[in-house]
């Protein structure tokens, strides 16, 4: 018998069909929203395998799926899942690495621009009707080439971030890691820095660490309080990793000159944030590495995660903290 298996989100024909050969699928039907925890949680009966898009893997989900065996994260990061709870299940965790590194490397240099050049403001202006001359200082931006580029997290879509910014717009990159990576010092012509001194000399900030405990909150008032006046911060890894009070603060009062974000403490963003208030911030809603063809090849990763795993097999990607 065919292993039983529900899908919280919707899903390309292709990866159902793959699915459909080794599983009995249901999936989550109502394309206009997403599934809350608490219709996952009436939903996933005795399913034996999740392919989850961002949902909650607590502990309450888990006590109501008995039977389940496996949770496939369409996702390269995986801190809504619990996993303390699930080792104490055996529940096997996967991920989606690798897939997604060229896509979010992309949209981050279009918030470098977006925020250097003050596209999404000037827009604005320009719907507005509000060029009425020619174009004067008050409308000028900064230079993104040969700017000093410094990168907080030098992991796979690090990488890709400072390839495009060193051979596409010749700019000086440097980056902070818990630990140092000779060969991408030299394979990419990068520097290593101290946190502290990256702050004070990079031109533009781009934060790109998963969410731990020794993360969050590690960009705050201290931080920003040493960044350039024309420093321009990019946040594309996860929203709690930024002090957003101490953020709005520094955009407000001009300590930073902007800042280009992906992802927020609180997502969906409230209406009332008052980072949609200020034109010296660019605001898009978490969408990293949403590309069709990304997403698709993300939920294909994810659904051979879950077969493998449901048969018997080591799944690639399995979550690092879940591993024997």
């Amino acid at each position: 018998m065919r292993p039983k298996v529900y899908l919280s989100s919707k899903v390309s024909d292709e990866v159902k069909a793959y699915l459909d050969q080794y599983c009995e699928c249901e999936m989550w039907q109502n394309p206009e929203r997403a599934i809350t925890g608490q219709e996952l949680a009436e939903k996933i009966g005795d399913a034996e395998g999740l392919l989850a898009a961002g949902n909650a893997i607590s502990e309450r989900l888990l006590s109501a799926a008995p039977k389940l065996r496996a949770v496939s994260n369409i996702s390269v990061g995986y801190n809504h899942n619990d996993l303390d709870a699930m080792k104490k299940r055996g529940i096997i965790g996967t991920h989606t690495p690798y897939v997604l590194d060229e896509t979010v490397a992309d949209l981050t240099l279009a918030l470098m621009l977006a925020a250097a050049r003050r596209v999404t403001e000037l827009h604005n202006l320009v719907r507005a009707g509000g060029w009425q001359r020619g174009v004067g200082e008050q409308l000028f931006g900064l230079d993104v080439h040969h700017a000093k580029l410094g990168i907080i997290g030098m992991g796979r879509i690090g990488e890709q971030i400072a390839k495009r910014a060193k051979f596409g717009f010749d700019m000086e990159v440097s980056y902070y890691n818990r630990s140092r990576k000779p060969e991408t010092e030299e394979r990419l012509g990068v520097n290593y820095l101290a946190l502290n001194e990256l702050l004070e000399q990079s031109d533009f900030i781009v934060l790109m660490t998963p969410l731990t405990p020794e993360t969050k909150h590690m960009i705050g008032e201290e931080q920003f309080n040493r960044m350039k006046r024309t420093a321009i911060f990019i946040n594309v890894s996860r929203g709690e990793t930024v002090d957003e009070a101490a953020l709005i603060e520094a955009l407000r009062t001009k300590r930073i000159y902007a800042a280009g974000l992906d992802v927020y403490e609180k997502e969906p963003v409230s209406p009332d944030n008052p980072l949609l208030q200020l034109d010296n911030v660019v605001t898009l809603p978490h969408i990293g590495s949403a590309t069709r063809k990304t997403r698709n090849d993300m939920a294909m990763v994810a659904a051979r995660n879950l077969v493998d795993a449901l048969y018997g097999r080591e799944p690639q990607y399995v979550i690092p903290e879940l591993k024997n």
